[in-house]
């Protein structure tokens, strides 16, 4: 039996996976912009960071975490999400004692053992931007509006930003104590039970509609929010605004996890049916002590990649017929002589910073042909034996058919001067 990839991952094959690379592209761009620099963190990290960072009760560590024992006996992870890991690493090399705000962005694998479905994977992709060391209403905004324009950027029109606050230390104990006054009157299994004393606002995650029916009325967080978090709050909002992002207030809106303070928000695209979340963070001002740093307020956000794709393909922005082309020259090489003749010149072509692909496998001149013109350049470089004998080659415009002679030691030149058109 041929083996298959596990359940829950999948390959990216060309041309998809060219689009994919488009869209990190597209999404990062913005933040670059901005100052951002880039990190790279372990794709495994110990266990412990995320069992203190994203909260023992959520889903990805009581139930979605790939953990193993390696062979010195020490507990792994691999990452869930990546936030935990920057600051981890910020604080490991003290960027924080330099200027602040640390403005950083990421892009990589994660992995959580979820329910496989279309859109949401065990092994994802995703881009993430975190700002540490600064708590502002303007850099909420800021990395609100580089998510909307690197979504702008790749011309999708459908993703919505929903917004909301959760409160800070000073407001939130007394919504918690509302929260889970109510919560205890419902009926509810018993590990949800349990929630309820360890971190109530998990409850309000649930997506079961049978959960989902039994929290119309529950107590929201902006009936309970201090002075200094409704003014925080609105100044993001106006913010916004003002750079011309639109949002919906969505007073009900959750993060999975349990880092979260105050500024929360979710891009969403109703083109992907019940995953239809595409990005989304907010702010985790207590990130840092919770894995023994000092107080560093901070913000960020993740996008996902592969369900970007997803929202381009549902708005007709992506597929095949939009792949661009592989290569712009295709060399078909006719006999020994001419395949180490036309090894030689597409590699002349490459380093002159043309994209070429040429012919293997002793290929007749139909079947060579036939490649050229699957590889989606523009012209062919056909060369024989009398090609060779007249120190030329064939250059075939492959869309008008026109074929010219052109001397060897000008191909580059002539291929370079023809593709600028």
């Amino acid at each position: 039996m041929t083996l298959q990839a596990p359940k829950g991952t999948f390959d990216w094959l060309p041309p998809r996976s060219e689009q994919a690379l488009a869209v990190r592209e597209a999404l990062t761009a913005p933040v670059r912009r901005a100052g951002y620099g880039y990190i790279e963190t372990p794709v495994f990290e110990d266990t412990a960071l995320f069992v203190r960072g994203v909260g023992e009760s959520t889903d990805i560590v009581s139930k979605e975490m790939y953990t193993f024992e390696d062979k010195g006996g020490r507990s792994l992870t691999l990452r869930p999400e990546g936030t935990a890991s920057v600051v981890r690493s910020v604080l490991q090399h003290g960027l924080h004692n330099g200027q602040l705000p640390v403005k950083l962005w990421y892009s990589g694998s994660q992995f959580r053992y979820e329910r496989a479905q279309k859109g949401r994977y065990r092994h994802f992709w995703q881009i993430g931007a975190e700002a540490l060391g600064a708590e502002d209403p303007a850099l909420d905004a800021e990395l609100i509006v580089l998510a909307a324009d690197g979504y702008a950027g790749l011309g999708l029109t459908g993703v919505r930003l929903l917004l909301n606050t959760l409160g800070d230390k000073e407001c939130r104990p007394g919504y918690r104590t509302a929260l889970q006054d109510f919560l205890r009157a419902l009926d509810l299994d018993e590990p949800t039970r349990q929630r309820i004393e360890i971190n109530p606002l998990r409850v309000l995650d649930d997506k079961r509609p049978e959960v989902q029916a039994q929290l119309a009325g529950a107590p929201l967080v902006v009936d309970h929010l201090c002075e200094a978090c409704k003014a925080y709050h609105e100044e993001v909002r106006s913010l916004l605004t003002a750079a011309g992002v639109a949002y919906t207030d969505d007073p009900r809106l959750v993060r999975g996890l349990d880092y979260y303070t105050r500024t929360t928000f979710e891009f969403v695209h109703d083109g992907l049916g019940s995953q239809s979340a595409v990005g989304g963070g907010g702010r985790y001002d207590g990130l840092s002590e919770m894995l023994g740093g000092p107080a560093l307020p901070s913000v960020g956000w993740a996008l996902g990649v592969d369900r970007t794709l997803l929202a381009m393909e549902a708005e007709g922005l992506a597929g095949a017929e939009t792949a661009e082309s592989r290569v712009q020259v295709y060399g078909v090489p006719l006999g020994e002589e001419a395949r180490r003749r036309m090894f030689l010149l597409m590699t002349e072509l490459r380093r002159a910073g043309l994209d070429a692909d040429m012919s293997f496998g002793g290929k007749g001149v139909k079947g060579a042909m036939k490649g050229a013109d699957r590889s989606g350049a523009s012209y062919a470089v056909i060369l024989g034996e009398r090609d060779i004998a007249a120190g030329s080659a064939q250059v075939k415009d492959l869309a008008s058919g026109d074929q010219t002679a052109v001397p060897l030691a000008e191909i580059v030149t002539t291929l370079k001067e023809r593709l600028k058109k």
